[in-house]
């Protein structure tokens, strides 16, 4: 198991601490209720260096992502981020990352930790272009740091308008005494506040000047089952749950982010399905009885007959009701149509909304 930079910090503060995607993470600090209010109402910071920099340089860089990933990138400009997609050959998802155009011919991505390995192969095998390649995940560290107050808790730290850098935008500035970080406005929360992109030896110092610059905010460290409590009311898809190899972008309700405009891996096929209709999708649902559904429960329907299965489940602290995401026949994803959950033998009715669970 790999540790992130942080690693001794985490442990002084009394993390509990699980491996998680090959390296040991913090999960866990006060309790994930309390933590995940403290992110939808005030300010956290989550130690998320466990994910994947790649650094793409060169005239044909664009080319090259514009040919592995799904979304149109050639519309980012210098400053903007862009969710996107790498689709495999198959119909399924290499990974889901985002990416940074960062100067003219130059380029980061950042993907999911579990695959960084997977996906340095599967573009570097699709690199004929000439362009420069350089994995960087060992270098840099990233917090999270979000909620509705981190703009006004963070904004001493950095002599930049934080409060001026939209969503899913960025800037490369100072912050907490350092240069040349990486400020961007994107987050897995739903809850607003920003992403700080450090070099390893500079992040114990930040996150220092973080909590200092927070504490009358009432800042506290987040743990990543708070993480993955908050991203699931806002519907958002993890990868190894409701996205893998198997899953198109389009069943799984990222259409927004494929762009038949360009041609990419696998653009006929997907093209083929888009045009056609899936026959199966991506659903959220609330449980109409006190229960928690969870990731692998069976999805049925009034007869009992399987139709699905819950792909991402759990008890929604904002909200004190079930909910989950899973696969079913395109037949069964009406909103407020009923589906039935079946916990230890029993079929609870659960129905299907329109994401995100939570509405601010």
């Amino acid at each position: 198991m790999k540790n992130t930079a942080l690693i001794s910090v985490h442990e002084n503060l009394g993390a509990k601490i699980l491996p998680f995607a090959g390296y040991n993470m913090p999960i866990l600090y006060e309790g994930v209720n309390a933590e995940h209010e403290t992110v939808r109402k005030g300010v956290g910071v989550f130690d998320v260096s466990h994910m994947g920099e790649f650094f793409l340089k060169g005239p044909k860089a664009l080319d090259l992502i514009q040919k592995v990933t799904s979304n149109d990138a050639s519309t980012l400009t210098i400053g903007r981020a862009q969710y996107s997609c790498l689709p495999n050959n198959d119909g399924g998802i290499v990974d889901d990352l985002i990416v940074y155009k960062m100067a003219e011919e130059e380029y980061l991505l950042v993907v999911n930790a579990s695959n960084i390995d997977k996906d340095w192969q599967w573009i570097s095998s699709h690199n004929d272009l000439g362009v420069s390649m350089e994995n960087r995940s060992d270098e840099y560290s990233l917090l999270a740091i979000q909620g509705p107050k981190a703009v006004e808790a963070m904004q001493s730290l950095s002599s930049i308008d934080l409060s001026q850098i939209a969503y899913y935008h960025f800037e490369v500035a100072d912050f907490a005494g350092f240069d040349n970080v990486i400020i961007s406005a994107t987050g897995y929360t739903g809850s607003g506040g920003f992403e700080i992109y450090c070099k390893n030896d500079q992040v114990e110092a930040i996150w220092s000047k973080v909590f200092q610059a927070g504490e009358a905010f009432g800042i506290k460290p987040i743990g990543l089952a708070a993480r993955d409590t908050l991203r699931l009311e806002m519907g958002f898809c993890l990868y190894g749950n409701d996205i893998n190899d198997t899953t198109s972008p389009l069943e799984a309700g990222l259409g927004w982010i494929t762009k038949f405009t360009k041609d990419f891996t696998n653009f006929e096929n997907l093209k083929k399905q888009k045009d056609n209709g899936v026959t199966r999708k991506l659903i959220g649902f609330e449980m109409l009885e006190r229960s928690v559904p969870r990731h692998d429960y069976e999805i049925v329907d009034a007869n009992g007959t399987v139709i699905g299965v819950v792909t991402s489940g759990t008890m929604s602290p904002s909200m004190n009701v079930g909910i989950g995401l899973g696969y079913v026949p395109t037949s069964f994803s009406t909103v407020d149509s009923t589906i039935y959950i079946r916990i230890r033998k029993n079929d609870v009715p659960a129905k299907v909304v329109k994401l995100p669970f939570y509405k601010k």
